[in-house]
């Protein structure tokens, strides 16, 4: 699998990263299966939150059975809290449940825009909690993470507050086609690429909101994902071809792996990937309607 570096942290971080969310509701078992499936495919980049149900548990049984543990590979998990107290409560949590004594990168966790991103840099925020477990040693970095149309933009005015290691934020074929959307993400591409900070892609592979919200659904992701092999592989090439990201985090469900695996190793060009796309009438933005 393709690596890329993962700005000035210099780690080559494979072009998919893990999404453990999707570990967060399955059996000990499926979860070390789809731990193996990603290491052989190549994957060295895991991701987890504290959020994610019980995916931190899955995913340090998983490793603390393998001969090395988390060694080989870059381990991220993320904060969700906005004060600095609870933030640090979270962190040693999220330490202990993983089975480690150190990860390679905090993130604050659904920073998707200005009034939260005051909550988590502001005197007593969460940033404060993740320079702390820096500086002790828990964590090797600290990034940013967040949700919604307003996230580039966000993710920008956080740069100028801190500088952050990495931003982790949405784009994709649809997303890009917004004209506001896409001129904030150009602007949050050229402080990233000015600040050599890392840059990895959510909802590639996000199709629309589900139908109907209360409906039992087949994945387990809070939105419609693409799941036909031909989509999957245009969304995910088309991501990879921005030559800015670091990579792109797998969607929060063990059975799409595979899919996405088999679109990184066999990419399509761009343009076709953005027809194949557009001509699904369902096509649409994830965040019309963000579960609360």
């Amino acid at each position: 699998m393709e690596t890329r570096r993962l700005g000035r942290l210099g780690h080559q971080s494979s072009v998919l990263i893990f999404g453990a969310a999707a570990l967060a509701e399955v059996p000990q078992e499926v979860a070390d299966r789809a731990v193996q499936e990603a290491l052989t495919a190549g994957i060295n980049h895991f991701d987890v939150a504290r959020s994610y149900g019980e995916a931190e548990v899955r995913l340090g049984r998983a490793f603390g059975s393998m001969r090395g543990g988390f060694a080989d590979v870059f381990l991220a998990t993320k904060t969700g809290e906005r004060r600095a107290e609870d933030a640090w409560r979270e962190v040693n949590e999220s330490l202990e449940r993983l089975g480690t004594e150190r990860v390679d990168l905090l993130q604050l966790h659904a920073v998707g825009d200005v009034e939260d991103l005051d909550r988590v840099t502001g005197r007593g925020g969460a940033l404060e909690a993740a320079l702390r477990a820096q500086e002790q040693g828990l964590v090797g970095a600290v990034g940013i993470t967040g949700h919604g149309h307003d996230a580039p933009a966000t993710h920008l005015e956080a740069l100028r507050r801190h500088p952050f290691a990495t931003v982790l934020t949405p784009i994709n074929p649809v997303l890009s086609d917004d004209p506001a959307y896409r001129s904030a993400f150009d602007a949050l591409v050229e402080e990233v690429q000015r600040q050599d900070a890392g840059l990895m892609l959510i909802k590639t592979v996000a199709r629309q909101n589900w139908p109907d919200a209360s409906a039992d659904h087949p994945f387990t992701t809070w939105y419609e994902p693409l799941a036909d092999q031909a989509s999957v592989t245009a969304a995910v090439s088309w991501a990879l071809s921005l030559p800015v990201a670091t990579g792109i985090a797998t969607p929060g469900d063990v059975r799409l792996l595979p899919l996405v695996v088999e679109a990184e190793r066999h990419r399509v060009d761009p343009g076709a990937a953005t027809t194949v796309l557009a001509a699904d009438p369902a096509y649409s933005s994830p965040f019309l309607d963000m579960p609360i």
